[in-house]
């Protein structure tokens, strides 16, 4: 059995996520890796030396630069002929384009997986992530998303064999506009190894950053908010962390100021080790939490974050 999976990049990097995608499917069969887009050669080179990898297959046209759902989907479709399983991560990318994939083939999409049972059984969460269901389907051809958290990110050291593939007509039903992108020197978020996060306990966007940064600064961290922080504008939409923003899965994942709500919950419950820091002792935060610490925010995270300078 074999699966190719369509890698996310911007033309310049293959995006670390994809890797992730790699291990989980390798245990479907062979995988063979789609660089649908303009002039990526940059990503060609990164990706035919992912371990895991047989194939990399290269289809180049300028309508596939910003990796736009509609013009991939009709080569997604076409190359999928040969393949029982089509797969990405469960990014914005992944989830954008294989709907569309699943609909032109007229196949089941089983989403978000976090563990490959077998070849046609799979498990994925629910509810928010408080339960888990086993999915079976004995279809023919399966479209997949993968949860990127749930699997290690696969190694370097491959060897692919690179395929230039044709690509399909342009479809011309969308077009690029722009991309507004956030620059950071921190980590990003889904790749980060810590991440401090806060709540709206911290009161003000000026307290976020007054209490956080230095914190962050400190352990190296990427700088995370619950839902409720970035309704009140003290954190940008894309530092979200749960069900509606970013999962994560952090080595290490500190929620301050955060009560625990089980949006939030949803997005950082896989993090290897969750240190909490919230002055009621009922917060729900403390149920998933490995450390707690029960005090004033804007007390303790400052003594922390000296001790750590120490």
């Amino acid at each position: 059995m074999s699966v190719l999976i369509i890698a996310e990049h911007n033309n310049q990097h293959l995006n670390p996520a994809t890797l992730h995608a790699v291990t989980a499917a390798a245990q479907l069969g062979n995988v063979d890796l789609l660089i649908a887009g303009s002039n990526a050669a940059a990503v060609v080179e990164e990706a035919k030396q992912v371990a895991g990898v047989a194939k990399v297959l290269v289809a180049d046209a300028p309508y596939y630069a910003e990796g736009l759902a509609e013009e991939l989907a009709p080569l997604v479709v076409k190359l999928a002929a040969d393949y029982r399983y089509v797969a990405a991560t469960a990014t914005a990318f992944g989830k954008n384009l294989l709907p569309r994939v699943a609909a032109l083939l007229d196949v089941p999409q089983v989403s978000d997986l976090t563990e490959v049972v077998d070849n046609s059984t799979f498990v994925r969460p629910i509810y928010a992530g408080n339960a888990f269901e086993t999915v079976q389907s004995n279809s023919e051809k399966l479209v997949l998303t993968f949860r990127a958290t749930a699997f290690d990110a696969a190694e370097q050291g491959g060897n692919a064999e690179v395929v230039n593939v044709e690509a399909a007509p342009a479809q011309n039903l969308s077009r690029f506009v722009n991309r507004q992108l956030s620059q950071s020197d921190r980590p990003e978020l889904t790749q980060a190894k810590v991440i401090v996060s806060g709540g709206r306990a911290l009161g003000s966007a000026e307290k976020f950053n007054e209490v956080l940064t230095p914190l962050a600064d400190a352990l190296g961290a990427a700088i995370g908010a619950s839902r409720a922080a970035v309704d009140a504008e003290y954190a940008p939409n894309d530092a979200q962390v749960g069900q509606t923003g970013k999962v994560v899965a952090p080595q290490l994942y500190f929620a301050i100021g955060i009560s625990g709500a089980i949006q939030h919950v949803a997005g950082m419950q896989d993090s290897k080790v969750i240190v909490a820091i919230n002055k009621d002792a009922d917060a729900p935060i403390f149920n998933v939490a490995d450390y707690g610490l029960v005090g004033d925010l804007f007390e303790v995270v400052p003594q922390l974050t000296e001790a750590l300078k120490n």
